[in-house]
């Protein structure tokens, strides 16, 4: 969408790559004075200040609200689709900060170019995708319904991804999933698993067949496994 058609945007949408204002944190440094909190034995009772998050993502849901109004035509939240969503992210990659170069670039996939280029600034990846983590959860607490949340659309899903993989071509800076560590499984869980799948072994042999008996000697060696760990780990404890 051309830029112009959306109008000056009463907040800067900028700021969703930015920490709470100027005005929000002198307000958040400044201690309220023992008249506003109406004495001392109130001061224990008065809410908490919004984290950070709070702030940033009433501040993002304020801007979107925004960019609806100055549409044109003017769009109402409850007609916004994923489609709409994605126009808003284009928008806001002409207040990007991040230089992402051409395909034509010398530079194109160097993460640390000697030298600058005329390539465009754009929003990075990281600050969409986590600008849309708080508008989806803004959306649905301001009385929207998950199942038509258009910021949990698929289309901005694979947006994002696309723009994940783009950016990491051009700028040569690869995204990678954090790897989940495995969680170790002590002896006694091991010895009930074991139990539980002989238990189900025999249930399952009594009346399989021809095959019976091959599955009722692996039952009774799983058992008498079982039974050793079991054994084992009783006499280590006691």
């Amino acid at each position: 969408m051309d830029s112009a058609s959306v109008g000056g945007a009463a907040t800067d949408p900028n700021s969703i790559n930015e920490g709470p204002s100027s005005a929000v944190v002198t307000a958040l440094a400044t201690p309220p004075t023992v008249s506003q909190q109406g004495g001392a034995g109130e001061s224990s009772s008065s809410p908490a200040p919004p984290s950070r998050y709070e702030s940033q993502k009433r501040r993002d849901w304020n801007t979107f609200l925004q960019y609806l109004k100055n549409h044109k035509p003017p769009l109402t939240l409850a007609r916004c689709s994923g489609a709409h969503v994605i126009e808003f992210l284009k928008y806001l990659d002409q207040f990007g900060k991040t230089k992402v170069h051409i395909t034509g670039c010398p530079y194109f996939g160097h993460p640390n170019p000697p030298a600058p280029c005329s390539c465009p600034l754009k929003q990075a990846w990281g600050s969409l995708d986590a600008l849309i983590g708080r508008l989806r959860a803004a959306y649905e607490e301001n009385g929207g319904r998950p199942e038509s949340n258009p910021f949990a659309a698929r289309a901005v899903r694979i947006y994002l991804r696309e723009v994940r993989e783009g950016q990491a071509k051009a700028r040569g800076i690869p995204y990678e999933k954090k790897k989940r560590k495995r969680s170790t499984v002590n002896t006694t869980a091991v010895g009930v698993n074991f139990s539980v799948a002989a238990t189900q072994s025999i249930d399952d042999g009594g009346g399989s067949g021809g095959g019976g008996d091959d599955i009722a000697g692996g039952t009774a060696a799983n058992v008498a496994t079982a039974t050793t760990a079991t054994a084992t780990a009783t006499t280590t404890n006691g």
